[in-house]
């Protein structure tokens, strides 16, 4: 087998893989989760919608999210990560479609249900692709570059959304759903034509690239860790699981708190939303990078801590200056926890496994997504404004950056 491709030697067929990974993830989670925070206000005022069920609609896609964690490792067995990808795609832009023509909150939280099932039995077996066409020294960078794709969705999102309600006035929300599931449409179509399970299919080896470490150049190959126990992995599941909880509230209501509560316009509070897309396009890259350099424990710890900062920053009344800072330290890691635990179980269990590791601390993860928004939501009906819940958020990110600094080091970096 080769290294290269035979129809373009310069580029690996893996980064072929990668930009198709990004399109599935701008569109089943870009657009199937994060849309959700620009489109809330617009669908909250129309369907009359409380803050408790405004939380409760996103938690009903994060309970569609874990449902198919559940059984996406066991169907992407038997039909390949590649058709699966494409139904869950499929699944996700039907149900987007169907959001549109709701009329209450119940049918909402139904339709967007499913959408969830599809962002995670799309997401899931992408991810887990990194492990199969990328060797332990790449795959940070490689999963970084996968997950942009909801920073591209955000970007896009804070600008269009906003556009096309004052295009439409009332119903403008509806015709937002409409759009959205049409271009996820389009995207399965492109995903089912690019991707492939695995390099053999092209008779290719992994990607491995070759980059400087502390030892210097080196070549990296997939032996992964020979002692890695349940508690290694439900270890990574806490982490995981802590991140889900945090980064979900900061990215279901800060629009939201931005528009009802600091007083901004939909499109102002949407150019805030725009900058968060925009700086978590170096989020990935950046961080699982410095992870492949510097190790992955190391690169949890830093991104943590800024998470950290990101939700305190936000949680007060301070002057403009810190939510600008906020909305900076939220959108530069957005992305990278993703990348660095996708890359974490390829070290720690190789290919063969990666896809059902990361399928149950993803399912953890989602436990987290659920809890999230729904107790921050109860929160701030209770008090009367989100600050307790972003400082909330802070503090179970400094609880993840103790336990990141208590992780075992893979064998092989």
């Amino acid at each position: 087998m080769k290294q290269r491709s035979n129809w373009k030697e310069s580029v690996h067929y893996g980064w072929y893989i990668v930009a198709a990974g990004t399109l599935c993830v701008f569109a089943g989670l870009g657009f199937g989760r994060f849309a959700l925070g620009m489109l809330l206000p617009a669908m909250g005022k129309s369907l009359a919608l409380t803050y408790s069920q405004m939380g409760l609609i996103s938690t009903a896609n994060f309970i569609g999210y874990l449902l198919a964690v559940l059984v996406c490792s066991y169907i992407s067995s038997r039909i390949g990560s590649r058709l699966l990808i494409f139904l869950a795609l499929l699944l996700v832009a039907v149900s987007m479609l169907l959001v549109s023509r709701a009329n209450s909150f119940i049918s909402v939280a139904f339709f967007y249900t499913l959408t969830g099932m599809g962002s995670g039995a799309s997401n899931v077996p992408m991810m887990a692709l990194v492990a199969s066409w990328f060797s332990t020294g790449q795959r940070g960078k490689a999963a970084g570059f996968i997950v942009i794709g909801s920073g591209f969705a955000i970007l896009l999102s804070g600008k269009l959304i906003p556009f096309i309600n004052q295009l439409t006035a009332a119903d403008g929300w509806r015709i937002n759903w409409l759009v959205l599931g049409i271009i996820v449409l389009i995207i399965s179509i492109v995903c089912l034509l690019v991707i492939r399970d695995t390099p053999a299919e092209l008779g290719l080896l992994p990607f491995s690239g070759r980059i400087k470490t502390k030892q210097g150049d080196r070549h990296y190959f997939d032996n992964g860790i020979t002692a890695v126990t349940k508690k290694d992995i439900y270890h990574l599941g806490a982490i995981y699981f802590l991140f889900g909880y945090t980064y979900v509230i900061y990215a279901t209501f800060i629009v939201t708190a931005l528009v009802q509560e600091r007083g901004f316009s939909e499109t102002v509070a949407g150019n805030f939303w725009s900058w968060v897309g925009f700086l978590s396009l170096f989020s990935g890259p950046v961080f699982g990078t410095l992870s492949d350099r510097l190790g992955r424990k190391a690169g949890l710890i830093m991104v943590f801590v800024i998470q950290m900062f990101a939700y305190l920053l936000v949680a007060f009344s301070l002057p403009g200056v810190f939510l600008y800072l906020s909305i900076g330290c939220y959108g530069i890691v957005a992305w990278s926890i993703p990348s660095i635990m996708a890359a974490l179980v390829g070290d720690y269990v190789g290919p063969q496994k990666t896809a059902r590791v990361f399928g149950f601390i993803t399912f953890i993860f989602a436990l987290g997504q659920i809890a999230g928004p729904a107790v921050a939501g109860f929160m701030a009906e209770t008090y009367g404004t989100f600050s307790s819940s972003f400082l909330m958020a802070s503090l179970f990110a400094g609880f993840a950056v103790i336990l990141s600094g208590l992780l075992k080091k893979p064998a092989d970096l």
